[in-house]
Order: structure tokens, then C-alpha cells, then sequence
């Protein structure tokens, strides 16, 4: 038999910003997540998920 899985790992950071509006602080996360200044690793790990996608007789 084959069997093929999806591992699906969560990682989650909380971060503060200050900002004069919603869209302002969501786009200063976003710059700075996309540019490497936040980076999530092995620290932020939350969960992990196996779960089977297929099996065949191949």
C-alpha cells in the first residue's frame, strides 16, 4: 500500500504596534513580517497536524 499524509504545522506570534488606524498597524505588520523582521521558529510553535490524503495499492 501507499499511503500519502499532509503535515500541517501552526506558529503564531502576538504583536503590538502602535499606529493611528486599523489599516496603518496591519500593513506595518505586514511590512515587517515580509521584510524579516518578525521571523516565527521552533519558538512559536502551536500545533501539528497529520492528517491522510490517500492510500493506494500502488
Amino acid at each position: 500500500m501507499k499511503y500519502t499524509f499532509e503535515i500541517i504545522e501552526t506558529l503564531s506570534e502576538i504583536v503590538t504596534v502602535n499606529a493611528s488606524c486599523e489599516d496603518e498597524a496591519y500593513m506595518d505588520v505586514k511590512r515587517r513580517y515580509q521584510d524579516e523582521e518578525i521571523v516565527l521558529d521552533y519558538k512559536n510553535h502551536i500545533d501539528t497536524e497529520i492528517k491522510m490524503l490517500e492510500k493506494s495499492k500502488k
